[in-house]
């Protein structure tokens, strides 16, 4: 569907509540919108009711896209802004873990362990972020936000949203030194 006329032909009947056409965008699009629900969440479940929630808004906010911008962008945005809104409602400070013990076990380092991973592998790092950190990280580093945007989206302050950017990458670093050390053991 990289036609944009047949694409805008298939948003005009979704607009009028056709359910055909609203099946032939979700089926489309899926594959996207679930590669960003992927990062923001621990699980494919998860993910699936984030994505699942995020086309109820697309569905029921239709008329509010506009046919100068690129509905990818728009369905994007929608994703981004429905995995925030789980953080929000999941409890910010869920699943923290202790880093440091798993730090103190590992050995060495090996700077290829990064090139090594595919982008699956990637993924899952992120999944283990914990929600805060996770979502920080996809805004940041992924999706291009500031920190003051990314503060105002998620109701904490410019210092927390930094912090947050700096234990994730700590975390991820310490998941990759240990794929490394299990790598070459």
């Amino acid at each position: 569907m990289e036609d944009p006329q047949q694409l805008n032909a298939i948003i005009q009947r979704c607009l009028k509540g056709d359910r055909e056409s609203q099946k032939v965008l979700y089926e489309h699009f899926y594959g996207y919108a679930m590669s960003i629900c992927l990062r923001y969440t621990r699980s494919r479940e998860e993910a699936r009711e984030i994505l699942n929630d995020g086309f109820m808004k697309v569905f029921t906010r239709l008329n509010q896209h506009e046919d100068q911008s690129s509905f990818k962008a728009w369905l994007r945005r929608i994703m981004i802004n429905t995995a925030i809104d789980q953080y929000r409602k999941s409890g910010k400070h869920e699943h923290h873990q202790d880093l440091e013990a798993a730090a103190a076990q590992v050995v060495s380092v090996h700077g290829d362990a990064l090139d090594a991973l595919s982008y699956e592998e990637l993924v899952m790092m992120v999944q283990q972020l914990t929600p805060a950190y996770r979502t920080v990280f996809n805004l940041y580093v992924i999706d291009g936000y500031a920190h003051e945007e990314i503060a105002a989206q998620m109701g904490i302050s410019v210092g927390t949203s930094k912090s947050n950017l700096f234990k994730a990458r700590e975390q991820l670093r310490t998941l990759l030194k240990r794929i490394n050390v299990k790598k070459y053991a």
